[in-house]
């Protein structure tokens, strides 16, 4: 699956008054809290002035203008506060202090500091005793507390902590204009619309190599463009389309494809933005989705990877009634089941799990639709390399149709990657053009991994790499049904990799007894190589012993290819027999004893093809030690044309029958064709 140039840019939506700055209303509690300070800061009283004992005595209390002191401790020294008489404030020297006429305040006028009261004390008594005209005054010692540390001890700790909580509902929620206003939408819908102001610019023409696909989809763009078309005749519009296939064919692109050309409002968001912490947020916000919906139709709602929240419910029975996705599931069944069909309101959905799906939403009335996005044939991988040879500077060695003939089985994704590194590859070795070298070599990287230059192995490691991969290349070579050998290598790529082999299989979804029992002797070939050559084995066949090891279950419990068991087949794609068999103690034991006697069979057929063939293995096994890599042409040379070529077989299976895919015996020898041996 693939698209041309990148022109999903999405036109953006005209200025309105609503993304106009709105005002915060924390300014009002800011100057709140400012007025609240300033007038505990104006009504502790006027101007108060700071003066020393000297002038205290000489020019306020030995003149009598003193009305009262009173005292009080601050931090570690003690203060007194001075209140001069009424009639004395009118003095020239008191002008400084005079009375506050706005909050109507009365004193105190001055202040002085002490070491301590008795201190204090003792210098005021012999004041009075050297005048003892003068009235006595006695100080008023009080136990005052510094209140603004207080309000700061009480403010501070409520500050820290309603900012805390705004700012992680605030991350919570998405962040965004309007602040604090986000924790009272959590419950609603997080989809993201397209619509007339911004839409997909991707339409069918951007898609390729999935021409059955897009017929389909487009049946939906029609349904909503001219409805009445169908409703006229009595017909209902499908409420439901789901998009299966395997990872990277390209359903979102489909989607954005379904959006571009539909000219109808579209809701597109991910499964996994229904989930959250809470409960009932994921319900919630599936009726804000329809409710949104509603008011748009006719529009589509495209949900991604919604195998996040369609899981089946009989799978998670030890989460209990109240889990957060089953809630989600259940809202989500009854909107799509509650909403009428003439409204224009289509629910999309991609994934690529469907076997876990929820039975329920797979239902007629649902999901009316499944519409299957396969990984491309050899005219979809073609048509997907036009599209992404467009943007690169191509040699004149470089062919579409040859490259989708050395990418069985890729994805769209898989193929934009190869196009991708072969362009790297060509910038690396300062060329001009992207040749047909640099597709072979992004090709390699994608199968085997990165060449691993720097990894050094032993001369008697190299021995064994080239004779296993000798032995895959002999059997393959000589044996009728096998896939034709397209090359093979023992440069070290991966992790682990120290050789492939890499064939090309044909494309064809039915595969006979014949087939599947030589293509597991040619996964052999590797192990039954080192055992005639070199007289032991080694760990290197671990990755063939676990693919033939599968087949050979297959064909006896899924195909019913085994004569002693006979056609049963105990596939179970939906979990119904979870953590029970179904078949006896007595069954499983012949069912292990058939699956090690058709390996047995094949390595022991495996082994005397390559005693008869001995010469043929030397030369090739010498020949990689050589070159390292060798192709089809370098065998040929060696040991001669291919003998007993297969004849294509796909042009006389019916039609009807050749769709019927099988698809794990297809997956199995799609694994045989370029695995990598450790």
């Amino acid at each position: 699956m693939s698209k041309k140039e990148p022109q999903n840019k999405k036109t953006p939506a005209p200025k309105t008054e609503s993304n106009k700055p709105r005002f915060n209303f924390y300014w009002i509690y800011i100057i709140i809290a400012v007025l609240f300070i300033g007038m505990q800061v104006l009504n502790s009283g006027g101007s108060l002035k700071k003066i020393d004992w000297q002038e205290f005595k000489t020019g306020m209390l030995e003149t009598g203008e003193v009305d009262k002191l009173i005292g009080y401790r601050s931090d570690d020294i003690y203060k007194i506060e001075v209140f001069i008489k009424k009639d004395k404030l009118g003095l020239e020297k008191h002008k400084e202090v005079k009375d506050d006429s706005f909050t109507g305040a009365t004193g105190p006028h001055y202040y002085f500091t002490e070491s301590s009261p008795e201190a204090f004390e003792t210098r005021l008594n012999e004041v009075f005793k050297e005048h003892k005209d003068l009235q006595p005054i006695s100080v008023q010692w009080e136990s005052r507390p510094d209140w603004f540390s207080g309000i700061l001890g009480i403010l501070l700790p409520m500050a820290l902590i309603i900012g805390l909580w705004l700012l992680f509902m605030r991350r919570f929620t998405g962040g965004g204009q309007g602040g604090g206003a986000q924790i009272f939408n959590i419950g609603k819908s997080k989809a993201t619309l397209f619509d007339k102001n911004t839409r997909e610019n991707i339409t069918f023409d951007d898609v390729a190599g999935l021409e059955e696909a897009k017929v389909e989809v487009m049946e939906v763009v029609d349904f909503l463009k001219n409805s009445k078309k169908y409703t006229t005749l009595g017909g209902k519009i499908p409420k439901g389309v789901l998009l299966v296939g395997p990872p990277g064919t390209g359903k979102t692109l489909l989607a954005k494809a379904v959006a571009g050309e539909a000219q109808v409002p579209f809701f597109t968001l991910s499964g996994s933005d229904f989930v959250e912490m809470f409960v009932g947020v994921g319900a919630s916000r599936v009726r804000d989705l329809f409710k949104q919906a509603r008011e748009k139709a006719p529009c589509i709602i495209f949900i991604d990877e919604i195998d996040a929240v369609g899981r089946s419910r009989s799978k998670n029975q030890m989460m209990g009634g109240n889990d957060e996705r089953e809630s989600t599931l259940n809202q989500l069944l009854v909107e799509m089941d509650g909403f009428s069909t003439d409204l224009g309101i289509i629910v999309m959905a991609a994934t690529n799990r469907p076997d876990v799906l929820d039975s329920a939403l797979l239902r007629p009335g649902r999901f009316d639709r499944m519409i299957t996005v396969d990984k491309p044939d050899l005219v979809g991988r073609e048509q997907i390399f036009n599209v992404h040879l467009k943007p690169l500077k191509l040699a004149g060695d470089v062919s579409p149709k040859k490259l989708a003939e050395q990418t069985p089985g890729f994805a769209g994704a898989e193929i934009a990657n190869v196009c991708n590194e072969a362009a790297l590859i060509a910038a690396r070795s300062n060329k001009k053009e992207v040749d047909m070298s640099d597709f072979n070599a992004a090709i390699d990287r994608v199968i085997g991994g990165l060449e691993k230059k720097n990894k050094i192995i032993s001369p008697e490691e190299k021995k064994i790499v080239a004779y296993h991969e000798a032995g895959h290349a002999v059997v393959g070579w000589f044996l009728d049904s096998t896939d034709p050998l397209v090359k093979v290598s023992i440069v070290p790529r991966g992790v682990a990799a120290l050789g492939y082999a890499q064939y090309l299989p044909k494309e064809q979804y039915l595969y006979t007894t014949e087939q599947l029992l030589d293509t597991m002797c040619m996964t052999l070939g590797g192990r039954a190589a080192e055992e005639i050559v070199f007289g032991r084995i080694s760990t290197g066949a671990q990755n063939d012993l676990e693919r033939i090891t599968r087949v050979a279950y297959g064909m006896v419990t899924l195909y019913g290819m085994n004569p002693k068991v006979g056609p049963l087949s105990f596939n179970d794609p939906n979990g119904e027999y979870q953590f029970r068999k179904p078949y006896s103690e007595e069954l499983a034991r012949v069912i292990d004893e058939e699956v090690r006697l058709l390996v047995e069979n094949a390595y022991n057929k495996t082994k005397d093809l390559l005693r008869e063939r001995r010469h043929e293995l030397e030369m090739i096994a010498q020949e990689l030690l050589q070159k390292e890599v060798i192709f089809t042409g370098d065998i040929e040379r060696l040991v001669g044309p291919r003998p007993n070529q297969v004849p294509d077989l796909s042009a006389e299976i019916p039609q009807v029958i050749s769709s019927e895919k099988l698809p794990d015996v297809a997956a199995a020898a799609e694994e045989t064709e370029e695995k990598p041996e450790a």
